[in-house]
């Protein structure tokens, strides 16, 4: 018993502050950020993330990724519709999704986030990714989504459901939270 509530404070105290790698990524970038590619950085994109700690959330360090992340997945080097902390080379649970169920379809952050169930019917479909470039497959994901998450800013604690293509994409962007690739669940693959 003694073992395992040491273990727990120890797990506690790791989430709830970063690590010096984390703060030397964070720290050094510019807006642009490295986004890490198969087969190279396989160690980091097949881990599986940890969420950040409550003093983690709202401090200057999460402001500084979300916006990177966000710069990161809009640059036209990447045009992407998503990205996962784990592809900048932080194995935290947060992705940065673009909005295409809301006005203005925008770019937003979420960070411990989980995906709570799944719904409607199965669709195939075509996807890509910024970690795998060169490539597309055909994978199947589920039509909604019911999620959970922290807002990175303000610490707030929600959750919706989502439909349609952005329910696709946080499906790909909270699989890489947990070391899955979108190959690992394609029907096919091909080069584009």
């Amino acid at each position: 018993m003694k073992y395992r509530l040491l273990f727990l404070c120890l797990l506690l105290v790791s989430c709830s502050t970063w690590t010096p790698r984390e703060k030397e990524i964070i720290d050094s970038s510019d807006s642009l950020m490295y986004v890490y590619q198969l087969p190279k950085d396989s160690a980091v994109l097949r881990t599986v993330s940890r969420d950040f700690g409550p003093d983690l959330i709202g401090s200057a360090r999460i402001g500084r990724l979300s916006a990177f992340m966000l710069h990161t997945v809009q640059d036209p080097s990447q045009d992407g519709v998503g990205i996962a902390a784990p592809q900048v080379g932080i194995n935290r649970r947060m992705v940065c999704v673009q909005r295409f169920d809301k006005p203005g379809e925008p770019f937003e952050c979420y960070a411990n986030i989980r995906i709570d169930s799944l719904h409607g019917p199965v669709v195939q479909g075509p996807e890509g990714c910024l970690s795998v470039p060169g490539k597309r497959g055909i994978v199947p994901r589920w039509s909604r989504v019911d999620i959970s998450y922290v807002d990175p800013e303000t610490g707030v604690h929600a959750s919706e459901t989502v439909d349609g293509f952005t329910a696709i994409i946080f499906q790909h962007e909270c699989d890489h939270l947990d070391g899955v690739m979108y190959i690992d669940k394609a029907d096919t693959v091909f080069v584009k």
